[in-house]
């Protein structure tokens, strides 16, 4: 091998190790920046999955609801409580929303809270048809929920159920909006928010809170079958906005007053409008008529349409039933009705519902 041959093996050389030792460095930085990326998005992933911050939010202002038994001399000594379930402080005036179920039967009531304090409580009012209950402590700093009225729950929300199951002391279930309502004042799951997160028996009148903390329902109850204990993953939730609205009008009246117009209705259907020829399928097809209501005052008869309501159409008969009930007894208000083909706006003065134990 001459001088030339020499030098141009030796200058391949070098190119080539210089070459492969570009190539390991670059290799390296990639591997190096993909490893701490890693790193970046595994711990920024765990915390995205933590509900711990909600959880520090919201859990203080959710309550343990004991009832006392009377003929115990130390009357706030453990021994003497029996777990009844759970609330939410709602304000620091000390107003506590909770399930109507959790203390209708209770002779004296207990509220604990996560700090170890108790205070015997008042019921300040209880609505039967919406299960919800105000009760009343005198304390000071007291926790408080967050809340957010203006957002609503949606299907697919992530949601934590807080409450005390089975007396076990405070527990944080996890799960999913499955189905949401609406807003009204009558009654039936159409009301509820349903969610697979667990609650058990304790859990009434808990806390449903959002990944923020903020409260979105109160616990209600479990679907169940007969006598089985539920455990179907479908279980229920009064929305917030009901339930704050309710819990104005308990504060306020100590009860609900709602209204009544003293008919029974059915969704108008295909046959039925073509039966009373009616081009529209909105409205509520009335099927009796309340002889001592008010309804009956106002001359309405069995097979009226009634396609609105003060001025609102008429959709549906659960809409129809909550604009009766959120309206004030003694108001007088003007249903448009269909009889015989015929559009007719009727007057009528609501009366005030029963109140049903």
């Amino acid at each position: 091998m001459n001088f030339k041959d020499t030098i141009l093996y030796l200058t391949k050389a070098v190119a080539f190790g210089l070459v492969m030792a570009a190539a390991f460095i670059f290799v390296t930085s990639i591997t190096n920046n993909s490893n701490f990326n890693n790193g970046l998005t595994t711990t920024q992933h765990h915390n995205d999955l933590s509900f711990a911050k909600a959880v520090r939010r919201a859990a203080p202002a959710v309550v343990n609801i004991y009832s006392l038994s009377l003929d115990q001399n130390s009357p706030l000594n453990s021994s003497s409580l029996q777990g009844l379930g759970s609330g939410v402080i709602m304000s620091k005036e000390g107003y506590i929303l909770t399930n109507y179920h959790v203390i209708k039967k209770a002779d004296e009531i207990v509220i604990a809270l996560q700090d170890g304090r108790k205070f015997t409580s008042e019921v300040v009012g209880s609505d039967p048809v919406t299960d919800l209950a105000v009760l009343k402590i005198e304390g000071d700093n007291l926790p408080i929920v967050p809340i957010n009225l203006s957002k609503p729950a949606q299907v697919g929300d992530v949601v934590l159920a807080i409450g005390n199951p089975y007396n076990l002391g405070q527990t944080i279930t996890q799960g999913i909006i499955s189905a949401t309502g609406r807003n009204g004042l009558s009654s039936g799951y159409l009301d509820f928010l349903q969610t697979d997160a667990a609650i058990n028996a304790g859990n009434s009148g808990g806390a449903l809170i959002d990944t923020t903390g903020e409260l979105i329902g109160i616990n209600t109850a479990a679907f169940q079958i007969g006598d089985e204990g539920g455990g179907h993953g479908i279980n229920f939730a009064i929305p917030i906005k009901l339930a704050h609205s309710i819990m104005g009008k308990l504060i306020k009246n100590g009860r609900v007053i709602r209204g009544a117009l003293g008919i029974s209705g059915e969704p108008l259907s295909p046959v039925m409008a073509q039966i009373l020829n009616l081009p529209d399928l909105k409205g509520v097809l009335v099927t009796a008529v309340d002889p001592k209501g008010p309804a009956a005052d106002a001359k309405l008869r069995p097979r009226d349409v009634i396609i609105a309501y003060a001025e609102e159409s008429v959709p549906g008969v659960e809409m129809l039933m909550d604009r009766i009930a959120e309206t004030a007894p003694g108001d007088s208000i003007t249903m448009t009705i269909i009889r015989e083909g015929k559009s007719y706006d009727v007057p009528v003065i609501i009366g005030e519902k029963a109140v049903v134990p």
